[in-house]
This record gives structure tokens, sequence and C-alpha cells, in this order.
């Protein structure tokens, strides 16, 4: 844990709690339709979840750490506390807003109903549900029958079921406690009922088993049962076997499974729960008092409101979003060509995807190209990646996959991937150990020319739909080359490569940026151009950061758009007062990582894989790319500059969970993301008009 410098930085997981905090600031804002604001509470609440995981579950240990040792530095209790309060208070908010969304939704005649307001039709819809799908997904847990602590999904949720019977004996009542987690992955987690007007009923999958819970237990003949929601989250760190025995395969696998005996390091519970259950959960959890506990109203793991059912009401969503088509790779048959005449660029969602699973499909069959070269982060469930790249194996084509086994919460499918495609015939490389491989680059080698891509986002056709990032397709062979070295060094890092055209981490990109915030810092004091625009993710190392310092008070003009944690305060007085930072928290989740240094007045733009951090510049394998084709400049600085317009999704970043919406000079709402749109399409449109005139 880092210290955290008074006044000049704020921690970086309370910095990211007021980022999940502007998500709920969109599930509140009216000007949202209103399905979508159901769906940014569900990302909120996955948000969330992951952070317990990982970040509170570290903060946890470090806590422990410092209880062992004297004059670390450090209070991290003190920050895990205030991380806890905020969590208190933003539930009340959500709370509320969920509340007010049925409101909104009633107005809509859309209504949830609960296992009490049934009608005869709709009780025998839920009986019939219940036998036919849902009675052979249920396995209750007896606990108070349990010596051992069970092993639970901490990725479901659960109801907590007391089951009572009055007795004649001297106890008077004999009660037991069992769990049952609702199988969300085999149902819906809402159910529409049947109706006998114009309305829309809902009802959450835990009210119709808390229905049911009579048919449930009905062998065990009590005669009273009431049913609580409970969640409850463990720390995300897997415990690895060193072993030489062990593949990384193997290794990353029994992490996996170890991860399901992890600490519980929060629960979330109904506040109803009666105080005899609760203590039992607890105990069995092996909770005690520093553990977060969140008491909560009766609905929990509303991650799933992400997926809830528009039941055709399309118009309380986004209108549809057409991709905008690419003339060039339209108007041809040969990518590969097309590439080699000037470097191209895709930008999602604004762009297709496709148009990159087409090359992979056409460098598969293309009887010049003989292999293929792919960094795999995260993939798609049904991935035509992986299906090109084990097509070009079946065609004799060499194909090299990087696969990341430790891509968060994504290990599990990445191996059963690596596995398929090993059985292809697919070279599978694991990274370098004890470095993630979170570079996004392809390598294509063809008889009449290599071809690259260097991207800022995962090659994942689902992400790209929801997901903003810039792809690099060059044929030059400067950083063609070098994106050949990467895949060197991931087969052997012992060759230790030198780059001179890519930024790539551990090796060389975290010196290659603080000496261009240098480079920038030095112009200024000389009356140059001097300025600094930036597209990021997270911004938290503290070294970027003192360099960004000393820029500010030099006079560099320093803009961000910083969509996640963000641990620079700007606009201190003498420290940081020509920095400014905003995060636009929009339809589409902002993900390409663009920096634009003047450099005297001969700007250099890079665009690449890694945000501002200890992690991406010091345990990752990164990639940053240089862009020198003046039209793919022109579209990385109107990205930036259409970011530092927008006055309707832009959310002023200032070190408080204030989360004020930027004013702009645009004289008109102005939402980047929408304009993009209307850009590219005016683009598109104009080069049609031109090629109409030839």
């Amino acid at each position: 844990m880092e210290k955290t410098k008074n006044k000049s930085t704020i921690n970086r997981d309370i910095s990211w709690m007021y980022f999940n905090k502007r998500i709920l600031n969109e599930a509140a804002n009216q000007s949202v339709p209103l399905l979508e604001r159901l769906k940014f509470l569900g990302i909120y609440s996955s948000n969330l979840d992951e952070f317990f995981r990982v970040r509170i579950a570290t903060l946890r240990r470090m806590v422990d750490i410092e209880k062992k040792l004297k004059n670390t530095g450090l209070d991290t209790r003190k920050i895990l506390r205030k991380i806890l309060k905020l969590n208190e208070e933003y539930t009340r908010i959500f709370e509320n807003i969920f509340a007010e969304l049925k409101t909104e939704l009633e107005k809509e005649r859309i209504f949830f109903l609960d296992e009490t307001q049934l009608t005869d039709q709709q009780k025998e819809y839920v009986l019939g549900f219940y036998r036919d799908e849902l009675m052979n997904s249920l396995f209750p847990l007896l606990i108070s029958k349990m010596s051992n602590e069970p092993v639970l999904n901490d990725h479901s949720i659960f109801l907590a079921v007391k089951i009572s019977k009055n007795t004649d004996t001297k106890k008077g009542i004999k009660k037991e406690y069992a769990l049952i987690e609702i199988p969300t992955k085999a149902i819906p987690r809402f159910i529409t009922l049947p109706s006998g007007d114009d309305n829309t009923y809902i009802i959450f999958s835990d009210d119709v088993i808390r229905f049911c819970l009579p048919l449930i237990f009905s062998q065990l003949g009590y005669d009273k049962t009431e049913a609580y929601t409970v969640k409850f989250t463990r720390d995300a760190e897997m415990d690895f076997d060193n072993s030489v025995y062990y593949s990384a395969l193997e290794k990353v696998s029994k992490g996996v499974s170890s991860r399901k005996k992890g600490n519980a390091v929060r629960i979330v519970y109904d506040r109803e729960i009666p105080s005899d259950l609760f203590r039992y959960i607890s105990k069995i959890l092996k909770l005690d008092k520093s553990d977060a506990h969140v008491s909560s109203g009766r609905y929990h793991n509303l991650k799933d409101l992400i997926s809830f059912p528009d039941n055709g009401r399309i118009d309380l969503k986004y209108a549809p979003e057409p991709t905008i088509p690419v003339p060039d790779f339209d108007g041809t048959e040969n990518l590969l060509r097309t590439i080699r005449e000037k470097d191209r660029y895709l930008h999602f969602p604004y762009h297709s995807f496709d148009y990159f699973i087409r090359l992979l499909r056409e460098s598969a069959i293309n009887p010049e190209v003989r292999e293929i070269k792919i960094t795999v982060y995260r993939l798609a469930k049904n991935s035509k990646i992986v299906q090109a790249l084990i097509c070009a194996a079946m065609n004799g084509k060499k194909v090299t996959v990087s696969v990341e086994l430790l891509a968060r919460f994504d290990e599990e499918s990445n191996i059963n991937w690596a596995k398929k495609m090993q059985d292809a015939g697919i070279k599978i490389l694991f990274g370098v150990d004890g470095l993630k491989v979170h570079s996004k680059i392809c390598h294509i080698t063809a008889r009449h020319g290599n071809i690259a891509c260097v991207a800022t986002g995962n090659f994942h056709e689902g992400t790209a739909q929801i997901y903003t990032d810039f792809m690099l397709l060059t044929a030059n062979k400067e950083i063609v080359n070098e994106v050949d070295k990467v895949f060197e060094f991931l087969k052997q890092p012992y060759l230790n490569p030198v780059f001179k055209h890519l930024m790539v981490s551990p090796m060389y990109m975290r010196k290659r940026l603080l000496n261009l915030i240098k480079n920038e810092t030095e112009n200024a004091a000389k009356g140059k151009p001097a300025y600094i625009y930036c597209k990021i993710n997270h911004v938290v190392d503290d070294k970027i950061i003192d360099k960004l310092h000393l820029a500010s008070k030099a006079g560099v003009d320093i803009r961000m758009l910083v969509r996640g944690n963000c641990a620079l305060i700007p606009g201190i007085p003498g420290l940081s007062q020509h920095i400014e930072v905003t995060g636009i928290i929009d339809r589409f989740l902002e993900h390409a990582r663009i920096m634009i240094f003047a450099n005297g007045g001969n700007e250099l733009y890079f665009i690449g894989s890694a945000d501002w951090m200890q992690r991406n510049l010091d345990n990752r394998v990164e990639v940053y790319v240089p862009i020198h084709d003046p039209e793919l400049k022109n579209q990385l600085k109107t990205i930036i500059e259409y970011g530092l317009k927008d006055n309707t999704k832009a959310h002023v970043v200032d070190g408080t969970d204030q989360n004020t919406i930027r004013k702009t000079d645009a004289g008109k709402d102005f939402r980047s993301q929408t304009e993009l749109f209307g850009y590219y399409r005016n683009a598109l449109n104009t080069t049609e008009s031109e090629l109409k005139s030839e």
C-alpha cells in the first residue's frame, strides 16, 4: 500500500468509490432511459462485488500485516473505515434509486410482484415453473446439521431459511436453519408472469423460491418457513502451489479452486433477518467484526439488473446506434493489401469489430499468410477470434497465442480456451513468470509484407460493442518488427530486447513516460508549446503524478479524461493548477488509452493498453504504439477534443464524490459519444459523395 500524500493526492481505493458513485449518478439521471438506469444500478453492483473481492480483501490483509509490524507509516485501517462508511452511504442511495425506479416502472405499467401479491392464475404459473424448471436446480443445505463449513459460491445469492414448528415439549419451538443457492445460471433472475390485463408483471426468482418453500421442505414436517436473502464476498486472491511438478495450466486451475475457500470479507443481508439466523450464518462463514456487514433491503446481487428483460419496451432503452461502415475495408476483398497501402484504424463501437475478425478469417485461408501471433486476455463466450485461429491452424498456418491465465475472474474460461486451442495444434504461450500479459497485439507474417495490430482493448467481439476502444492496423516495418519482438520476449524473456518505437512495460514504458512528461516541463520553461492531453482509465502511480505536478508548476497545460481511479487532485494552487481532469460515464464504457504530447510543436501521439498504475508499468507486459499517419492523428485529436467538450456526461474529477457535470463553452448540450457517431456518419457521407463525383 502506497502512503497517501496529504492534500495533494487521494487514496486510490477511495477514489474508486467516488468513481463508482458516478455510476449511481447515471442511474439517478432522469434523462437516461428507464431500463438503462436499471442497467447502471446493475453495473454499480457488479463493480462493487469485484472491488470487495480484490481491493477490500487486499486492504484486510494489509491491516493484518500492520498489526504485526510497527512504524510502517501506513494507516490502512483508517482507509478501510472510510471506504466502509462510504459503502453504507452509497447503499442507502442505491436503495432509494431502486425504489424510485420501481415507481417509474409502474407509471409505464411494469410492476414488481412478490410472493404475497400473486393472483390465482400467477400462483398456478409459479407452481408450474417450479415443477418444470426450478425444482431440480435447488439443493437446500441444512446447515444446522453440519459440523464443517460448507463450500459456498460467493458469485451467487442465497436464501437463508429458518424452518420451525411448535412442539408440546418444554423447548416450545423446534427450528432448523438452511441455505438455498438461487440458481441464476439455470434460471433467469427476473421472471415475467402471465397477465390478465395490459400490465407487465415481474417477479424475482428469489420470491418464486419463497413461494415454494413449503413444498421444498414438506418432508421435514415443519409448519413455518421464512427466508431472507444473504450475499457474501470472498477474498479473490488465489493460492498457488509452486511445485515444479505443476504446469502453468494446473497451477491456475488449482488456484481457481482455492478461491472458493477464500476468507469472507463482506456479507450483505436483509435487515429483517432474525438475529438467531444471522448469528448462525455469520458463524459458518467465520465472519468477524472487522468484516463488512451491510444491512440492506429484501433483494441483493442486483448486478442481475444488467440483464433485466425489456419485454418489448425498446422505447425505454437507448435507440440502437448502427456501426459506421469503413469504405476502404468494405471496398476490398484483400484486407492485407489495403492495410499495406497505409495505416488504418478501427474505433469501436463506432466501427464494427467484424472487420478485425474478417482480417483473421482471411489470413486463415490466404495462401500468402504463413503465421499468426496474438495475445489473449479475455475472450467472448463463443469467440469467433478463436474459431478463426483454429481455422488457420487446421489450414497449415503456424499459430501462436499468448493466453493470460491470470485475467481476473476469467481464469477458468481462459484455461478452457487454451486447452481447445492446444488440441487444434496451436502453440500456446502462458506469458512471463511474475508478469501479466495485458498488451493487445497481433502479428501476421505474410509473403508480401507483414501486418501488425495494436489495440487499447481486448480482442473480444462482445465488449467491442459496449467499450470504446481504438485499434491501429499497420504495415510500418519498424512497428511491425517490434510487435514481433514482443512475442519473442514472451517466448524467451531472458533475451531483454530493446525497443526504439514501441513503449513496452516492464522494460522501458515507465522511463519513456516520465521522459515525455519531463520534456513538456522543459519546453514550457523555454516558452515552447507544452501540453499533455490524455484519455485513460486510471491514474494512481505516485511517480507519474509527481512528474505531472512538476509539469503543472512549470505551466504545462494538462487535460485528462480519466474514467476510473484518479489519485491526482487537480486545481491545487502552486501544484496542480494547470491540470484538469474529467470522467465520462455514458452509454458505452470509455476504455481507450490515448496520449498526445505537444513536443515543442511537433506532436507525439500514442495509443496502448496501459493505465498509469504501478501494476501496468512494472508488473505487466503492456504496449503503447506511436501513431504517425496524419489522418489517424486527426482522429485521435478529435476523440480527445470531443471528450473535453462534453458537458452532458462528463463529470468533474476533483478528489471528492461531488461528481458535478462539467460546464464548457460549447454553447449547447454536447454529448461526446453521440457526437462521435455523427462525426463518423458525416465523414462517411463526404467520402461517398466524393466517390460519386469521380
